[in-house]
């Protein structure tokens, strides 16, 4: 059995918002795995155990450029929110997107290495930590390149959304960006949900189903329904229409005689986690100064 350590606690607990012996009985459920800790307080407390998991602690902002058919949305990185503010720091992210889309770099490091301003992007961002004093990465980026029209959609600098579509209304294509900044389906249509997502969901719905004490025939239903209803949660075409929930978005652009071809959303620091203080640390240090007190 797996030593379950006040830090190992801290760490669950900060990533599902779940009372602090949840997390612990969980932990010792999963043996110390900490995504099976996840997996079982989600079981237990529903919602309420993914809340914390999709904060967004790391800093930046998304910028998008957009000319003809070529297009490019790109996340770059910095430490703290005072710095998303700098012109300096925008500037430089906006040059970025328009190198993307004119240039055509490979990767990140290819991109760093093209000119801007007389010199390379790489020695700009080195100058630029200098100056504000504080590190910044370019992180990702997304190039479009179509015969299609392009739309993109900034919610503030920390949600950038690009949308290829072919139709005549130009407002459609806006309005489907902005869907996706406020939905966030991770798919166009249910058949192109990476079916890691789909298992995982699967084993949550058993977990849950098995619970009920249902005939197992139920429960294979019972798992089905709750899988067909994620699909079609985080698939665009099968998500209700933010502006007309009536309708699916997949309605709303037959109605319109409009077609997604193809989407890219940036959500600033998704999937990066900030140093997280010492948990056992600071609990040492609480007790420590009661007993002072």
């Amino acid at each position: 059995m797996a030593a379950i350590t006040a830090a190992m606690v801290g760490e669950l607990r900060g990533k599902t918002d779940a009372p602090m012996m949840e997390c612990k009985k969980a932990l010792t459920e999963a043996e110390g795995d900490m995504t099976r800790a996840e997996e079982i307080l989600r079981v237990k407390l529903g919602g309420k155990a993914s809340k914390a998991s999709s904060r967004i602690t790391a800093e930046g902002v998304v910028t998008a450029y957009i000319t003809g058919g070529v297009g490019a949305l790109v996340e770059v990185n910095c430490e703290t929110d005072f710095v998303t503010k700098n012109d300096e720091f925008l500037a430089l992210a906006n040059a970025c997107a328009k190198l993307v889309a004119e240039k055509n770099p490979a990767d990140v490091a290819a991109l760093s290495a093209l000119p801007l301003d007389g010199k390379t992007v790489e020695e700009q961002r080195a100058a630029l930590i200098g100056r504000i004093g504080e590190n910044m990465s370019i992180r990702r980026f997304k190039r479009f390149d179509t015969g299609n029209k392009l739309t993109s959609y900034l919610h503030g600098t920390r949600i950038g959304v690009m949308v290829e579509f072919d139709g005549a209304d130009e407002q459609v294509g806006k309005d489907v960006a902005m869907h996706i900044a406020a939905m966030k389906p991770v798919s166009l249509s249910a058949d192109q949900v990476p079916a890691d997502l789909i298992e995982r969901e699967r084993s949550v719905a058993s977990l849950k189903a098995a619970e009920s004490g249902k005939p197992a025939e139920i429960v294979t239903k019972m798992v089905e329904g709750s899988v067909q209803k994620f699909l079609k949660e985080v698939s665009l075409l099968n998500q209700a229409f933010v502006k007309n929930d009536k309708q699916s978005v997949e309605q709303m652009l037959k109605a319109t005689n409009t077609s997604v071809k193809s989407f890219t959303m940036f959500i600033v620091g998704e999937g990066i986690e900030k140093k997280q203080d010492d948990f056992a640390a600071e609990v040492a240090a609480q007790v420590a100064a009661a007993k002072q007190a």
